[in-house]
Parts: structure tokens; sequence; C-alpha cells
């Protein structure tokens, strides 16, 4: 297992909107691991909320912005690290499994066992429908600048308060189209307009099949921001980890 070189911003030219702020972050001195971390949507956010982050995949992910250890999210260690995130794969929790019923790995369990006996803070991303205990849903809508609603349902050890959910008020672009101004987009299967996809996700350097399966930033921002304050109220590594 080796670590990729370390990266600061995405390699990308356009690093979309939310990483603009990036220059201005102020470290807390806080490390999270992000396991399943696809191309770093997730570790942006964190990022920006002021840790470093080191991502895990069972894939290759050369464009994910952090250092980066090609490995097995089940079996990689946990020391050193303040905090843990991870996205376990969500094909077998979406309406496209329950139409085709392909056969896809059920990692939640596993990870927050693993997770819960580590004793560590925790985050579980996944979509909605996916088996996560207590859930807070986070949607693009309560962030300006975004054009996705993209519900996603985070799992957190930690208390977390979302921002208000914004009644859904623009119209969603049709499938197989960009979307026309005004409208958010479906960033989902074999969709139309990347670039414009960076732009409403607030991701500048993923391409379009990592952009379908990531979630904005601005998301992770909001909760790296909850839990910073969670760590430091606890005493950081050493008061949650013993």
């Amino acid at each position: 297992m080796t670590a990729a070189g370390r990266r600061r911003l995405p390699p990308h030219p356009d690093a979309g909107p939310v990483t603009a702020v990036g220059a201005q972050v102020t470290r807390n001195g806080l490390r999270i691991l992000d396991l399943c971390c696809g191309a770093g949507g997730a570790a942006m956010g964190y990022w920006l909320a002021g840790f470093e982050v080191t991502g895990v995949d069972i894939a290759p992910q050369p464009r994910y912005p952090f250092p980066f250890v090609h490995a097995d999210a089940l079996t990689f260690p946990l020391d050193g690290f303040d905090a843990v995130h991870a996205s376990p794969p969500c094909q077998v929790w979406t309406m496209a499994q329950r139409i085709r019923r392909n056969d896809h790995p059920d990692l939640i369990a596993p990870l927050r066992d693993r997770l819960a006996t580590a004793g560590l803070p925790f985050v579980i991303e996944n979509v909605p429908g996916a088996p996560l205990r207590d859930p807070l849903t986070l949607c693009g809508a309560m962030w300006a600048g975004l054009a996705v609603y993209r519900h996603r349902e985070f799992e957190v050890s930690f208390p977390l308060t979302p921002p208000t959910h914004p009644a859904h008020r623009a119209r969603l672009a049709k499938m197989g189209r960009p979307p026309r101004p005004g409208e958010f987009m479906h960033v989902v299967g074999n969709f139309s307009g990347a670039a414009q996809a960076r732009q409403a996700m607030g991701i500048g350097w993923m391409t379009r099949d990592e952009l379908r399966e990531a979630i904005p930033p601005a998301y992770t921002r909001h909760v790296g921001h909850a839990l910073a304050a969670h760590l430091t109220a606890a005493g950081g590594r050493s008061a949650v980890a013993g």
C-alpha cells in the first residue's frame, strides 16, 4: 500500500466555486480518513472545513485531490486519525438496482461495526433508502450556488444539525439533455453536460463517471465544521480514542 503524492487542490484547471475558498481555509490540526473515497467530493468538503484528509478506495482514484491509498476499507488501519468518513457503494440501495436486481455488496453494516469498535467519531453517507441509523438528509437546495437536489443521508456519531431544507422550486432538466438556465441537473447515469455538472455540484476536477458517484463538497464542509467543533470540545483525539 503506497500513499499517492500530496496535492492541495484538484489538478483540474476549473476547480469549481466551492474550492475557490480553499486558499482562505485555516487548518484545524485534525485528520480524517475518507473510506470508499471515490474521486474526492466528500474529501474536498472536509478539507475546506480545515481537516487533513487521506483517502482509501479498493479502486484506483487518479484524480483524488489528497493523499490516497489503494486498499480495502474493511481492513485499512484506523490508527492516527481523529475521525472517519465512509461512503460505501450505494448501488445495492438505488432504484436502478431494485429494477435490475444486480448483485452488489452491502458494506454499511460491517463498516459501522468496525467504526463503532474503533471508538472514533464517524460519518456514514449513502443514498435514501440505505439502512442507516437515524440519518440526516442533506440536499443541494440547502446551499446557494449548487444546482442539484441530490439527496444524500448521513449517519453520524456526534451532534449535527442540517441547514433548513427549502422547497424544491427549481425545475429539473429532463434526463438526456443539458439543463437550461435556471434548471437543476440530474447527475446520474449517462447524463449529458459534464462541464455543467461540475458547476452544478461545485466540483471542478472529476470526469462524468466520477461526478455521478460523488456528493457536493458543500455537504461535508457543513458536516466537517460540526465534527471539528465536537472534537475540539472533546479535547481531540486523546479524549475520543482514549
